[in-house]
């Protein structure tokens, strides 16, 4: 894979976590969740660099005390994606990568597969990833977001219902959203400023104002296995405890 001069991997989080508060500093068998994090970014040969992006010095230090990078910010911000565009600002890069800070197994291919459209297409400005859906239960979960697409592989709607709603008898898969996002500097810093729209505010997912305002997002289905592990997000103490219990299942720490 040819690597693009300014691919920049930015990893927001926050200590003020509502459900979990510090969740970022939490240990995931003895090894802060940020730091995993941060180390799955390393793997992916298609980025430059990578930086935590944060407001609290605790979350900075712990970076850098293992070599990384951080960049602080405002504690006004409402959103990871004003976090990083405040950070955008001062970076030199082309596209920039928001790899969510809670996502601790995120897989660097999904990274890979997430970039590679804008390096291929000029005209587009964003694209994230999916994978179908393959527990019953997520159908129903609200926690699981849902995506369809077009026939050229472009979002038509995100939500946390069931889309789209099985009228009919017919063969299809229903895919999960997976939060990672990608996005030229420009359009980064255009996003942000937009104010938040309607359907985001009903569903809250921040995606939605890119739609409302007509712009397109290129939705990449991942070739990535393992989708529970590689997908799974931390929000609860129940969460944590999972994360342990799948290292060790795959004899990983």
């Amino acid at each position: 894979m040819t690597k693009y001069k300014g691919v920049i991997g930015m990893i927001p989080a926050r200590f003020g976590s509502t459900r979990l508060p510090g969740k970022a500093l939490r240990n995931i068998v003895n090894k802060p969740m940020i730091q995993r994090v941060y180390e799955r970014c390393l793997l992916a040969s298609i980025l430059d660099s990578v930086y935590v992006v944060t407001d609290d010095q605790r979350i900075a230090d712990t970076i850098e005390s293992v070599g990384g990078k951080a960049i602080l910010t405002s504690s006004d911000h409402l959103s990871g994606t004003d976090r990083l565009a405040e950070a955008a600002m001062s970076i030199d890069a082309d596209i920039i990568v928001n790899i969510q800070g809670d996502q601790p197994f995120i897989d660097p291919l999904m990274i890979e597969e997430a970039v590679q459209p804008l390096l291929e297409d000029p005209a587009i400005e964003m694209s994230t990833v999916m994978h179908p859906i393959s527990r019953p239960e997520a159908l129903s979960d609200s926690s699981v977001v849902k995506v369809v697409v077009d026939n050229a592989g472009f979002g038509l709607y995100f939500s946390r219902s069931l889309i789209p709603f099985p009228r009919q008898n017919i063969p299809h898969k229903v895919y999960e959203h997976v939060g990672l996002y990608v996005y030229r500097k420009p359009f980064l810093l255009t996003f942000a400023g937009l104010p938040p729209s309607i359907m985001e505010q009903v569903e809250s997912l921040e995606q939605l104002r890119a739609l409302e305002n007509g712009y397109r997002i290129k939705v990449v289905e991942t070739n990535s296995e393992d989708h529970e592990f590689n997908g799974f997000s931390v929000d609860t103490e129940e969460d944590l405890q999972r994360a342990e219990t799948m290292l060790r299942e795959r004899n990983m720490t």
